[in-house]
């Protein structure tokens, strides 16, 4: 009899092993979106080359621009928040690795009763029992739950560890253009300063020909109004200038400040912009890793809650000293123990692991079109990166034709006027045209400098 129970027990104990080949947690697959990543260019990628492996200073040579990369990398509160959010990730890591070992619990309680007048225990009024005991569970991994999890902890690690690449690469590119705009504005507030002083000698000029008879009033107040007009502009752009350094400064972790730069000229990025094939995107755009992992996290938590569904089998053993006596406590007289081991199957729980089930599907989903996102719009920044330097190299050649253009006129205006063959409204038109034509032209080298940064960036270069 007592041998048909023990295999019973051991029966009923296999069960949940016969079908867990149906039931074990599903391991996960790449979805077929990655195929979506197109790079939408006439310079159709055929190897696998891209600037996208190189370093940030293989790029980036100019060495105030390294320095202040430098000091971002390692004070920026974005990186330090990221690096924090990776020992979060980790712990979880650590507790995902412990399920599949047992909960162990000490206990050591006193515990002390009054009874009534009348009681089993006949004269005893009140009785004491001391305790020191220990409790020793464990479940088995059956369905995969714990594993599950476990795969989910590591998948978030793996997440927040992509995601402080994201930021790192984020943030060199940021500090890049912020840079390469401040050098831009450098150059138009000196082109704007020499603008002023030729206007403040062609007021001059322009009143000492009204004196001579051969310029009105009228001449005089628009030479006037154009150097005010420039002055304006000076304005403007020594505010945006302030304003990006402040900018600058925050992106390197400190208070504003005064930023040092060197020169727009002396910029060039000398490096051949290949793209690689659009694949490569899956391993080198940190943002697009950190997608696949919330992606692989979802999936893990879909399988721990599919879990939840079956039984459990649990182990439990419980052990040690009770007496009601202190003195008497560590005898052999005290000892107890007991072992269970059982099956639990939720039955009715007010619909919470079913909910549980379809709100972690309906993550996945989320999760899945969060991935899908992450790969199409890789591929569109890509695309305009490529687009917006092919532009600014063709408008760069066509800005300084028509600077050369305004320069000549300007020059054959003025000695048109001084011979008395034009009028004075000729020759402010034509300075009002250069100075607008060499502000633009340094907004188109600026553009070019710009994409290139957007470019590595969106190729998912900086964080290696």
């Amino acid at each position: 009899m007592k041998t048909n129970r023990i295999y019973s027990f051991l029966l009923v104990l296999s069960i949940p092993f016969i079908l867990v080949s149906c039931f074990a947690a599903k391991d996960y697959e790449r979805p077929q979106v990655v195929n979506e990543a197109n790079y939408r260019t006439d310079n159709l990628p055929v190897d696998t080359l891209t600037i996208a492996s190189l370093s940030w200073k293989e790029l980036f040579t100019d060495p105030i621009l390294q320095n202040y990369i430098e000091e971002g990398l390692q004070n920026n509160m974005d990186i330090r928040v990221a690096l924090q959010q990776i020992r979060i990730a980790e712990a979880y890591v650590k507790q995902g690795k412990a399920g599949y070992f047992p909960s162990l619990s000490g206990k050591a309680q006193y515990t002390h009763q009054e009874l009534p007048a009348t009681n089993q225990f006949g004269d005893i009024s009140s009785i004491g029992q001391y305790e020191l005991s220990a409790g020793l569970s464990w479940e088995a991994d059956i369905w995969g739950k714990i594993r599950s999890n476990q795969r989910a902890f590591q998948a978030s690690y793996l997440q927040s560890f992509a995601a402080h690449q994201a930021v790192k690469s984020r943030l060199i590119a940021n500090i890049a253009s912020v840079y390469y705009q401040l050098l831009a504005l450098d150059e138009q507030i000196k082109v704007t300063e020499e603008t002023i002083n030729t206007r403040s000698r062609g007021l001059e000029t322009t009143q000492a020909l009204k004196e001579a008879g051969n310029v009105t009033e009228v001449g005089v107040k628009q030479t006037e109004a154009q150097l005010y007009n420039a002055q304006g502009i000076l304005i403007d752009l020594k505010n945006q200038a302030r304003l990006l350094e402040n900018t600058m400064s925050i992106l390197m972790g400190s208070a504003p400040r005064m930023v040092e730069r060197g020169s727009l000229e002396n910029q060039n990025l000398e490096v051949a912009l290949k793209t690689g094939v659009p694949a490569q995107l899956l391993r080198n755009r940190p943002d697009v890793i950190a997608a696949e992992y919330s992606l692989m996290n979802a999936f893990e938590l879909t399988n721990v809650a599919r879990a939840s569904f079956y039984p459990s089998l649990t182990l439990s053993a419980t052990g040690g000293f009770q007496n009601m006596e202190i003195d008497k406590l560590f005898s052999a007289n005290s000892l107890f123990a007991s072992i269970i081991g059982g099956l639990t199957q939720p039955i009715f729980n007010k619909r919470q692991i079913r909910t549980q089930y379809e709100v972690s599907q309906a993550k996945q989903e989320q999760a899945y079109l969060d991935f899908r996102y992450a790969i199409i719009n890789a591929s569109k920044e890509v695309s305009d990166a490529l687009y917006s330097y092919e532009a600014a190299t063709e408008k760069i050649a066509v800005k300084e034709k028509e600077f050369k253009a305004y320069t000549l006129a300007t020059d054959f205006s003025e000695e048109l006027l001084n011979n008395g063959f034009a009028n004075y409204l000729e020759v402010l038109t034509a300075q009002e045209n250069a100075l607008n034509s060499s502000l633009n032209l340094i907004n188109a080298k600026n553009s070019q400098l710009q994409s290139i940064v957007d470019l590595y960036e969106a190729l998912g270069g900086g964080w290696q």
